[in-house]
């Protein structure tokens, strides 16, 4: 597999970024695109791992904001991973939603009315093993068993991981489970190898002594997250969406700088325990820009790599799905 570009943007595309994202603040202040149709109801799908979401949900941040341009009504959607919350908004039931590198790929394959609406650090991935499991590398998962979502970010990440330990995506036995049903596996020894992310990562560290074989930190193997809105929403309320994306973008840099008070209102609102959370946000980039360049070139080599495997069908184009903030 040929080589990941960063997801880092250069100091010309951040520049932009930083003006589009400047641009999202102009919603309820007079902006012409502030100005635009506004809906009745903004629905917003969120992951429990999803912090920031779970904290804009409980501090009611989008509300007020929406509140007062105009919008009298927001409704959260809570998913257990990406890729039902990506059917959930193809199918028009939400129109907003925070979702890992892989989500978008199969959404655009197959169809999926959706654009890519802003960028941000992923959560950190692990390949984890048992405790007491003999297995020391990726290389040695040859022939194994390793589980990860379908159609989620670990598909990635466990893609990459396999070639950079010189192994082919069909040298293993890929089981696709969803978070919790892998938890499940994982300490029941019915897989060899589990691919997952923060807290999921954290809490099986925490809880059952998983060890890690390969991690993100490699930066090799890291990759971006995204907030995807409806195409149709986009293209008629850019305002209500500016604005939600501000509030998301205020709320995300606080969080940067306030970790161990994230972390317990994390804890407060899902039930996952303050440690597990500390873990995962004292490894965490708090960050929330506009789609750049280098963003797209890496959704684009991602799409083309499973393309070339045959995980999705056809050919896409990431850059033909990608809202820009009307200037």
């Amino acid at each position: 597999m040929g080589h990941i570009p960063s997801s880092r943007p250069t100091r010309r595309q951040f520049g932009t970024a930083a003006l589009a994202a400047s641009a999202w603040a102009l919603a309820p202040a007079g902006a012409a695109w502030g100005q635009s149709a506004l809906p009745k109801e903004v629905r917003i799908g969120f992951q429990k791992g999803s912090a920031i979401l779970v904290l804009a949900r409980k501090q009611q941040v989008v509300e007020k904001r929406l509140a007062a341009l105009g919008v009298p009504s927001v409704k959260w959607v809570e998913f257990q991973f990406g890729p039902p919350m990506l059917e959930a908004l193809g199918a028009g039931a939400i129109d907003l939603g925070s979702v890992g590198d892989t989500p978008p790929i199969f959404a655009q394959a197959g169809g999926s009315n959706l654009v890519y609406a802003a960028a941000t650090p992923s959560a950190q991935h692990a390949v984890l093993v048992p405790k007491n499991s003999p297995i020391r590398t990726v290389a040695e998962l040859k022939g194994k068993k390793l589980a990860f979502g379908k159609g989620s970010s670990a598909q990635n990440v466990a893609v990459k991981a396999l070639a950079q330990a010189g192994l082919k995506f069909d040298d293993v036995q890929p089981t696709y489970l969803s978070p919790a049903d892998a938890t499940a596996a994982f300490n029941g020894g019915n897989i060899d190898a589990w691919v997952v992310w923060d807290p999921y990562y954290a809490i099986a560290e925490e809880r059952y002594g998983a060890r890690v074989i390969a991690d993100t930190s490699d930066k090799r193997l890291a990759s971006s997250s995204y907030y995807m809105a409806g195409k149709d929403f986009a293209a008629r309320h850019p305002g209500a969406l500016g604005a939600v994306l501000d509030e998301i973008r205020k709320l995300t840099e606080w969080s940067g700088s306030h970790r161990d008070e994230l972390a317990a209102l994390a804890a407060e609102a899902t039930g996952i325990d303050v440690k597990s959370w500390s873990a995962a946000f004292a490894r965490a980039e708090f960050s929330l820009t506009p789609v750049t360049d280098a963003h797209v070139a890496q959704q684009q080599e991602l799409a083309d790599t499973f393309q070339a495997l045959g995980i999705i069908p056809r050919k896409i184009d990431v850059k033909q799905i990608v809202w820009r903030a009307p200037a």
